[in-house]
């Protein structure tokens, strides 16, 4: 008699709670096996109205939310493979045209034009400096300051942001319109190496959030680096 007054006591001092049922189930896989009715006893409510659903209904739902859930991620991955190849063959579209270019002249403004044509974008500018001296007359050559300059060599990747009244907006045809901007450094070799940098290629657009501080510069990175190298004849 002591012993099951002692173990009530017990049970009402630690009353068993829903994690020590949760665990027992949970290291008990074949409860459900002893007790098979209950699994169709069990009635939830469904999370899309009030009416109750079996266990086995709740999982289905569970399980199909989930499906939606992977197809969603698989169409946008589909969507982002997409748009990379699309990106990519414009990419490849421009390096194209620059290689068939035989007037070197004219490269500055066939880079500048083609990156407006095949990317969509608004504004393009574009000057280079350094250049041989047959070069040093045109209008590419020409108006760009010693700060300029510095600031283009301080660039290890290409600046995105808002337009904050930078002396590279002034070439573009119309700097009022421009909201946000990308600007890219025109080095030999990487982008991100520490030589002095020949010039600066300008991409703007009216749009405040086309070019943002927290965009991925990857693209612009390998557009600088392919206009680099294809305005290599200037110098």
């Amino acid at each position: 008699m002591t012993q099951i007054f002692t173990s009530m006591n017990q049970a009402v001092g630690n009353p068993i709670t829903e994690d020590d049922i949760a665990n027992y189930l949970a290291n008990s896989p074949d409860f459900f096996e002893r007790h098979a009715d209950l699994l169709a006893a069990v009635q939830l409510s469904s999370p899309h109205n009030q009416r109750a659903i079996s266990l086995q209904e709740r999982q289905a739902s569970l399980l199909r939310e989930k499906i939606k859930l992977l197809e969603s991620r698989i169409m946008d991955m589909i969507r982002n493979v997409n748009d990379n190849t699309l990106l990519s063959d414009k990419l490849l579209m421009w390096a194209r045209t620059l290689f068939l270019n035989t007037d070197a002249a004219a490269l500055p403004q066939l880079i500048a034009d083609e990156v407006a044509d095949q990317f969509h974008v608004p504004q393009v500018g574009i000057k280079v400096w350094d250049v041989a001296p047959a070069f040093a007359s045109f209008d590419f050559a020409q108006g760009v300051s010693d700060d300029a300059k510095l600031f283009a060599s301080s660039l290890t990747e290409p600046f995105c942001g808002v337009n904050t009244g930078l002396e590279a907006i002034n070439w573009l045809p119309k700097p009022k319109a421009v909201a946000s901007l990308a600007i890219l450094p025109l080095r030999s070799g990487s982008v991100s190496n520490l030589t002095p940098a020949f010039g600066l290629l300008v991409l703007a657009s009216p749009d405040d959030q086309r070019y943002s501080s927290t965009m991925g510069t990857d693209f612009l990175v390998r557009l600088s680096e392919l206009a680099s190298a294809a305005l290599s004849p200037l110098r």
